[in-house]
């Protein structure tokens, strides 16, 4: 789940999860990398001013401006002055299908961790200690 809403830099929906444990700044780079990777964003596209969304989220203006520098570090995004941020690079992200497949499955899993007992916490909790183990697992590997 992504929370930015495809295409549109206008209804870009940012969000910051103060319990998360993640800072504002890394959970902005997150978002934008996800929606990226999700295809939401597309070369030429342009992100919300630094303005807007340090208002919209409650956060430093400067913290928004580091997010976007970092992306732009790594080529993914480019600033013109006068202008705006806009998307420079695409990232590598699944096909359309190939999300859908994955969602259906993520659902199915969803019901059966549901039906298991779990909340949503619960849920969240299994899924990213998953995750990190799969990524230690796979570097380890190599």
């Amino acid at each position: 789940m992504t929370p930015l809403q495809p295409r549109n830099a206008n209804v870009l929906a940012f969000h910051i999860e103060n319990t998360s444990g993640l800072t504002p700044y890394l959970q902005l780079v997150q978002q934008i990398t996800h929606a990226l990777r999700l295809g939401h964003l597309k070369v030429g596209d342009r992100l919300p001013t630094v303005r807007d969304v340090a208002a919209k989220v409650a956060i430093n203006p400067n913290t928004v401006l580091k997010a976007y520098r970092h992306l732009e570090v790594q080529g993914l995004l480019v600033s013109r002055p006068g202008r705006g941020v806009f998307v420079a690079k695409e990232l590598a992200g699944p096909s359309a299908h190939d999300q859908a497949s994955l969602r259906r499955a993520l659902l199915r899993w969803l019901s059966q961790a549901e039906d298991a007992g779990l909340d949503a916490e619960g849920m969240q909790a299994l899924f990213a200690n998953t995750v990190r183990q799969f990524i230690q697992d796979q570097a380890e590997a190599s």
